[in-house]
């Protein structure tokens, strides 16, 4: 990962890209296969997507700097990262922990992020022109990003209604 977000600062997105779908195929086939032979963990269910969100993160915040992506969509992104940790972090603080299970919207949103970066990184990187993909997957980003906030923070609330009502 910090060699892909050297790349993408130092302008060589054609590199970015092929390593970031390495990268993208890699943990891909590694799901697939932990999940294929029962070979899952509770570790590999905790670091999985830690490292999703910290490739994603850096990305998308290299690509913000650099400017080639928007930065409102990476504030968007990022901030929704930070107000999941942040009601982890709380939830805990005030003695009501909460489990973080991965909702299909998230997973979806995920999925779409990875996406746009790929595009990003692939049309930049090889000098093609797509605008209107680009921004359908721009779009799709914003609009899952958001649903996955809505969904998290009901989710969060109910919690800790639920936990208040407990004791």
């Amino acid at each position: 990962m910090p060699v892909v977000v050297y790349a993408i600062a130092s302008g060589d997105l054609d590199f970015a890209f092929i390593l970031f779908a390495v990268a993208a195929i890699s943990d891909a086939v590694d799901g697939f296969l932990a999940k294929r032979f029962g070979m899952q963990t509770d570790l590999g269910a905790y670091l999985d997507p830690l490292a999703d969100k910290v490739l994603i993160v850096s990305i998308y915040l290299t690509l913000g700097i650099t400017g080639i992506i928007p930065r409102w969509i990476v504030i968007l992104v990022v901030s929704r990262d930070i107000m999941i940790v942040g009601a982890v972090l709380l939830s805990w603080l005030v003695g009501k922990p909460v489990t973080v299970k991965p909702l299909t919207v998230s997973k979806l949103n995920t999925a779409a992020q990875i996406l746009y970066a790929g595009l990003v990184l692939g049309l930049s990187g090889f000098g093609l022109e797509a605008t209107w993909l680009l921004r359908l997957a721009m779009a799709l980003v914003a609009v899952l990003t958001l649903l996955s906030i809505g969904f998290y923070v009901a989710e969060w609330i109910r919690h800790m209604n639920e936990a208040e009502a407990g004791h």
